[in-house]
């Protein structure tokens, strides 16, 4: 049985951005975001001078997604893939229409909706190459992510297994 520790809840993820402004704009006057807190970096832990703005972006649940812009810290800034990485924010079925609207409206790289049978999703790609996915419970989703239901060990288990055998051969 794992041991489960106390905690609350994400406080924010992080990632690079190529420039604050515009991932503000894409994420305060586009997806709705406040711009809620910024730290300005002259320095590091380990005393290296540096010039860097981390700034954090509320969500409705108290978590925050943050960014840095460290412009004397090499960073390869890519187009990311779905399956490399996104970041997944929940709205309800009325915001994910009108999002999916105001995307196109936009003219943003947009995708969607697709039915994952416990949730619709919409996909964005904001000015740094992320995959930002806008994502509406269905009502069977609980159900679908009860893992004392729904299997999601025993998946596990057999692809690890299914894995090991492809490559032991």
């Amino acid at each position: 049985m794992p041991r489960h520790i106390a905690i609350h809840g994400l406080h924010h993820n992080a990632y690079r951005c190529r420039d604050s402004e515009q991932t503000r704009k894409f994420y305060e006057d586009f997806l709705g975001l406040p711009l809620a807190g910024t730290l300005e970096i002259t320095e590091t832990k380990s005393g290296r001078p540096t010039s860097t703005l981390h700034t954090f972006y509320q969500m409705g649940n108290g978590s925050y997604l943050a960014y840095f812009e460290a412009p004397d810290m090499p960073f390869e800034f890519k187009v990311q893939h779905d399956f490399d990485l996104h970041i997944a924010l929940e709205v309800d079925m009325p915001t994910l229409d009108a999002m999916f609207a105001k995307g196109k409206a936009a003219g943003l790289e947009l995708r969607g909706v697709s039915d994952h049978h416990f949730i619709k999703s919409i996909y964005f790609r904001d000015p740094n190459g992320y995959v930002i996915e806008l994502t509406a419970k269905l009502p069977n989703h609980d159900a679908e992510m009860d893992p004392a239901s729904n299997g999601a060990r025993a998946k596990l288990d057999k692809w690890t297994t299914a894995k090991r055998a492809t490559q032991a051969a």
